[in-house]
């Protein structure tokens, strides 16, 4: 009994770790139902739970808006806004009651009391149109400030540890960042802004004509055979009544309004990302003459973003029978309700026109929901939608602080060694083993090449080296205040002037035109030169080789103390690849360099090789030799390898 107990605490999964939010709140971790869904629950409970808390953890950081860490004009900016409402609903019952008076003026054909009516009408008409701009500053103001906040804490989180990169390998609903966060938040942070201005003048407008209509109203007497009914406030309850019915109507109407948004939102991101891959790979698919597939994949796409279409056109058509037709029948009603007081002498004109102003008003009050219910659905969509995203950044930022997934932890050397791998293993974001227990030592000035079949994990080793892959066990230790510089098998051109694409990441002024152009020399890039200045779609214009050229410029310019080279001489020929790796040891000779590649010419360039080999649980350290004989005896600190040496002497 007490090992069966002891087993389930082994298998016991940690508690999630708490992180923090943009505004400093803890963010609630997801439900365990969301986690791992219960098999208890239907498909339609298990999607209401994972809607539910996306919009509960959008709110935890659209909220730190206001709070202690953010934008200090929140607060004034939302005050008064609120303050320019109530000032409009009071402009507007002003001229509501201006209303009863010029027509009652008129009724009785008092041409004084209409010449000074309306010299009265232009000031509140002037205060009200003055405070209606006022309102579109404010509102607009704090759309602008909260979309700039927000969009701020969530690039800061996506940038940060290479996250933008990492989601790319991992699982879950996060796909087309770029998307979410250019257009998804956008309206995310939008929509809410108008939604409570619109509410909050909705409130005020209703409670306010409400007493204007059971005032001016009154009670109805209705002859009901040899009785009567008497309804008190009758106008209150029509309109009531009246919102009821039109509010209901589009409820029911446009329940499916949110999910059809959801997949029009998706259907267009999935189509702006073919279209984005298409114009990366051009010259790919130019030279393989690949149009007509794409185009095939293009129409695919855009087939399924014109069904969205048609789906969300049909629930806008639905949604508007509905509010059409209750704005065409809203200003007759009170028109109809009141004719028979004022046929009987008990209601003035004036009264009438100022009952159905305020009907009118109070309809259009409780009808909000009619007006704005399709911008409602689709807010809801993108709020989900970069929610996705921001859950997705927080299970990265729980797996660095050690949610019960190996983290590989990065520290310094003890002793005189460049780079350090201690127990290293890689794995996938599952778990799956991709390296095993790898324990190298790195000497400075050391060129190490890295070797091993396709598929062996050679490039994923380097990625966990440069701090780009994160998951495994064991730890990758730096000798202190040494810089790394990676230079990948595609580098990155960024767009702008070639002087920045060569700089980069540095600033384009770090470096002299002079010192750039030295650079562009020592790579064979001459051509160039004259180019430096001008700006142009140079990750379009130059070729393959051209652009690892260019990376190993951007070396020069920096001179790192390790360099990594994942495949990169791989798009130049033999001899030019020859003369890049002779220039790297002559111009960083001190340089500790680490080395990808499956050329056997590179060994020329290297000192030593260590060799990777696929087995099962993962790829193992097979072999580590010195390319240049040194005296003494270099130690490789992997297990696999001290058990093999004393095997080997004992053979012999």
């Amino acid at each position: 009994m007490h090992k069966r107990a002891a087993k389930r605490e082994q298998v016991k999964k940690p508690p999630i770790v708490e992180i923090k939010g943009e505004n400093g709140d803890a963010v609630a971790a997801p439900p365990p139902e969301l986690l791992e869904p219960d098999p208890e629950l239907s498909p339609e409970e298990a999607e209401q739970v994972r809607k539910d808390y996306l919009l509960t953890r959008f709110w935890i950081s659209a909220r730190g808006f206001w709070g202690r860490k953010g934008d200090r004009l929140a607060w004034p900016l939302s005050i008064g806004l609120g303050v320019l409402i109530v000032m409009t609903v009071g402009f507007q019952y002003g001229i509501n009651v201006w209303n009863r008076a010029i027509f009652d003026a008129i009724e009785q054909r008092d041409a004084t009391s209409v010449f000074h009516l309306s010299a009265v009408f232009f000031p509140l008409a002037a205060g009200s149109i003055v405070l209606g701009v006022a309102q579109v500053f404010a509102r607009m103001g704090i759309q602008r400030r909260w979309r700039a906040w927000l969009t701020a804490s969530v690039l800061t989180r996506w940038l940060a540890n290479g996250r933008y990169y990492q989601l790319n390998l991992v699982g879950g609903d996060h796909g087309n960042p770029e998307y979410r966060i250019a257009e998804d938040l956008r309206i995310a942070t939008d929509a809410p802004v108008d939604f409570l201005a619109g509410v909050t003048s909705a409130l005020l407008s209703a409670v306010t004509f409400i007493v204007v209509l059971w005032t001016i109203g009154g009670a109805l007497t209705i002859p009901l055979g040899g009785s009567s009914i008497t309804i008190p406030g009758f106008l209150v309850v029509a309109a009531i009544l009246y919102a009821a019915i039109a509010s209901s109507s589009i409820t029911v109407i446009g329940r499916r309004f949110v999910q059809v948004s959801e997949g029009k939102n998706q259907a267009e991101a999935d189509f702006r990302y073919t279209l984005t891959r298409v114009r990366e790979n051009g010259e790919s698919i130019a030279l393989l003459g690949g149009e007509d597939e794409e185009r095939d994949g293009l129409d695919r796409n855009f087939t399924r973003v014109l069904r969205q279409w048609a789906r969300l056109a049909g629930q806008h058509m639905r949604t508007t029978l509905v509010s059409q037709g209750s704005s065409l029948v809203a200003p007759v009603v009170p028109l109809l309700l009141c004719a028979p007081k004022f046929l009987d002498g008990s209601m003035t004109l004036g009264q009438v026109m100022q009952a159905a102003s305020a009907f009118t008003i109070v309809q259009s009050a409780f009808g909000w929901l009619v007006d704005n219910y399709p911008r409602l659905a689709d807010w809801n969509a993108c709020a989900r939608r970069i929610a996705s995203l921001m859950m997705s950044l927080d299970a990265l930022e729980r797996a660095e602080q050690g949610d019960g997934l190996g983290r590989i932890k990065r520290g310094e050397t003890r002793n005189d060694a460049m780079l350090e791998l201690k127990d290293l293993s890689v794995t996938l974001d599952d778990g799956t083993a991709v390296v095993g227990e790898t324990e190298v030592m790195i000497e400075p000035g050391e060129r190490l090449l890295v070797a091993g079949e396709s598929g062996t994990g050679k490039s994923t080793l380097v990625r966990a080296i440069a701090g780009l892959w994160p998951w495994g066990e064991g730890g990758v230790n730096f000798h202190p205040d040494r810089r790394l510089f990676m230079l990948p098998q595609r580098p990155y051109v960024p767009s702008g002037s070639l002087r920045r694409a060569v700089a980069y990441p540095g600033a384009a002024d770090d470096w002299t035109i002079e010192e750039i152009g030295q650079a562009l020399h020592k790579v064979g890039l001459d051509h160039l030169k004259e180019k430096i200045e001008d700006e142009g779609p140079w990750d379009q214009t130059l070729s393959g080789g051209e652009k690892q050229r260019l990376a190993f410029a951007r070396l020069l310019l920096h001179t790192p103390d390790i360099v990594v080279l994942d495949e990169a001489t791989s798009a130049l020929d033999e001899k030019s690849q020859d003369k890049m790796m002779k220039m790297v040891t002559d111009e960083l000779p001190k340089a500790t360099i680490i080395s990808v590649a499956h050329r056997a010419e590179l060994e020329a360039f290297h000192s030593r090789k260590i060799v990777l080999e696929r087995r099962k649980g993962g790829a193992k350290l097979v072999s580590d030799i010195d390319l240049i004989p040194r005296k003494g005896k270099r130690k490789l600190l992997g297990r696999f390898l001290r058990q093999r040496k004393p095997a080997a002497k004992k053979a012999a």
